[in-house]
């Protein structure tokens, strides 16, 4: 890989306006990986990029300036940031599950990265409104796996792949599970959880209405994030399940709301 250590700041920063551009969002940790220059660095050059007009801000990045709070990513978008971490916390999030259990996982890409390691788990039932996470289990099936019986609800496709709306909450309230594994769009102590879709929000209420107890699995760039609308408080999440990535002051404020946190890896 090229060494882009010695680009001038006016190049490096029109390299991250285009990587902004083409992702619709950027991780300060990313960055510094790829421009080879440290985080004090790029922290400037996102400064210099939102006084412009050019980016605006968020915790832990950046994003375009048409990504506001009502922007959500598309599926494969948000599947490229923080991969490790979410093998790390799907692979201590699996081991929650008993075989026999009945469970719900909402949409995300932290969700399907878990149902990839729960195939193989017997007698397994999954109730979900992601066509990814049902995708998985499908194909394990194809494939000789023990097969999960799989409850897809209905509704209104969003860009992240989930079924949302009145067919999809009818169908999640009229139903109960021992554990619910939910992703968000982002989570603080002001706003709870919350997401940039207003439909997906209240499918998301549902879920947690229908379950005996909810497990958050949400990396630690989400922490300080808020979308346009938020669905739970902190205090409804009986587990966190993140990455070592989460800084020690903000596990600290998440453990006097949330009544477990556990950090993968």
């Amino acid at each position: 890989m090229a060494d882009l250590s010695n680009l001038l700041a006016e190049q490096r920063r029109a390299l991250i306006l285009d990587e902004v551009r083409r992702r619709g969002g950027v991780r300060v940790n990313e960055l510094t990986r790829q421009l080879n220059v440290s985080d004090m660095t790029i922290r400037r050059d996102l400064d210099a990029l939102a006084r412009s007009g050019m980016v605006e801000k968020v915790h832990g990045g950046a994003v375009s300036v048409e990504a506001t709070r009502t922007h959500e990513p598309g599926f494969e978008a948000k599947s490229s940031l923080e991969p490790s971490a979410k093998e790390e916390i799907a692979r201590a999030a699996a081991e929650l599950v008993a075989p026999g259990s009945a469970i719900a996982l909402s949409g995300g890409t932290t969700t399907y990265t878990l149902a990839r390691h729960l195939v193989g788990v017997e007698e397994l039932t999954v109730v979900t409104n992601s066509v990814r996470v049902a995708d998985v289990f499908e194909q394990a099936r194809r494939q000789g796996e023990p097969a999960a019986t799989v409850v897809l609800t209905g509704g209104v496709r969003t860009p992240s792949d989930a079924l949302v709306g009145p067919v999809a909450d009818r169908a999640i309230r009229s139903l109960h599970f021992d554990l619910l594994f939910l992703g968000t769009h982002g989570l603080s102590p002001e706003a709870g959880l919350s997401t940039p879709n207003l439909a997906e929000a209240e499918t998301n209420r549902s879920f947690i209405a229908s379950a005996r107890r909810t497990v958050l699995v949400a990396d630690h760039t989400k922490w300080g994030t808020v979308g346009l609308s938020s669905f739970a408080e902190l205090s409804e999440v009986d587990t966190w399940v993140t990455d070592t990535g989460l800084m020690p002051a903000a596990a600290d404020e998440a453990r006097e709301h949330i009544r477990e946190l556990l950090l993968a890896g």
